[in-house]
């Protein structure tokens, strides 16, 4: 059949020029050349009517498919023209796209900040910046006293303001003092946020890190209740079975102070008598410190001592993570590699 040769030779000289055309261009002029209204298929089509019978049908499907394919390939044809000019290859398998998360650090601060309000506390966050008078000597922490060195941070260049030189803070009690300069008992308040001291960095040990600080000042308050208040905090955030430890201890702005230990949930679960990595073989870990809060604190903040008592307590979130999810470096919070920030995305 004649029709059936000339399709054949539209298809071989079809083929001869999609090989040459480098362009968007080229394309389109091959594209009215071979499928546009003047077209030879398109001539064809026009003679289908005249046909016998038999022969339309196969003809017309014969153009269809040959139309179908010129078609096909002149759009495949566009986008490998369009992956070259842009140097991509788009049938090549994309990078999955990986949504980000909260910090660990953040969630673990949340989940302490919301164990609290669960018990009546309040949130209440202070300034990073603050002066002398709040960081150390409200906490009745003097200028010549030796504990000042442990909590002594890093000062700024800049002109003085309030109560003495500016710095940035050492620990998240300097919002206890703002906050009781200005409220009348009673009141629970924790406070979250960063504090810096001038550490030497290590596994443990970090020039910047996270605490929570909590306190609460009332009439009746007795060191009963921040023993039930930290039982209760340590129960619901490390498990049912964890029994605390209080130990002597010395905080200038609390009297009487204590440490804070925790019964090594790791040894609990463990049946081995091998050396447990988290308490060295204790069976006790060191959580935070805590105390009654110092008369001397009340009476700087304006709150009358004899009539009013508090209790305070202050915990790093780094430790508190490093033990929950078994982290052995305080660094790797702060390297930024997704590889280990990944693991704890929730």
């Amino acid at each position: 059949m004649i029709a059936r040769e000339e399709i054949a030779q539209i298809v071989q000289e079809f083929e001869t020029d999609l090989a040459q055309a480098g362009s968007a261009e080229a394309l389109e002029k091959i594209r009215i050349k071979y499928l546009g209204r003047k077209s030879r298929l398109s001539r064809m089509f026009a003679k289908i009517p005249s046909l016998p019978p038999r022969e339309k049908g196969v003809l017309g499907k014969e153009l269809n498919v040959t139309k179908q394919k010129i078609a096909a390939k002149l759009e495949e044809k566009s986008q490998q023209n369009a992956q070259a000019e842009e140097g991509m290859d788009l049938t090549f398998p994309g990078e999955k796209i990986s949504h980000g998360g909260r910090h660990l650090l953040s969630r673990v601060l949340e989940d302490i900040c919301t164990t609290f309000e669960n018990l009546g506390f309040s949130v209440k966050e202070g300034a990073e910046i603050d002066d002398e008078w709040h960081n150390f000597s409200a906490l009745n922490i003097p200028l010549e006293h030796p504990s000042r060195d442990v909590f002594d941070t890093f000062y700024l260049n800049l002109p003085a303001q309030g109560k003495g030189k500016l710095l940035l803070r050492s620990h998240t009690s300097p919002s206890q003092i703002h906050f009781m300069e200005e409220a009348s008992p009673p009141f629970a308040i924790v406070s979250p946020g960063r504090v810096y001291r001038p550490d030497q960095v290590d596994a443990t040990h970090s020039f910047m890190f996270h605490q929570v600080e909590g306190f609460a000042v009332s009439e009746h308050i007795r060191f009963s209740d921040l023993k039930g208040v930290l039982l209760r905090f340590a129960k619901t955030y490390f498990g049912p079975g964890v029994e605390l430890r209080f130990r002597p201890h010395f905080f200038p702005f609390t009297e009487p102070s204590a440490e804070v230990d925790i019964s090594c949930f790791s040894c609990a679960a463990r049946d081995s008598d091998e050396k447990c990595s988290i308490c060295k073989g204790s069976r006790w870990i060191e959580i935070l410190g805590c105390g009654m809060i110092h008369p001397h604190v009340l009476s700087a903040c304006k709150i009358d001592p004899q009539r009013y008592r508090g209790f305070a307590f202050g915990m790093g979130v780094e430790r508190i993570a490093m033990l929950r999810y078994r982290i052995p470096d305080i660094r790797l919070f702060y390297e930024n590699d997704v590889r280990f920030l990944e693991q704890f995305r929730s």
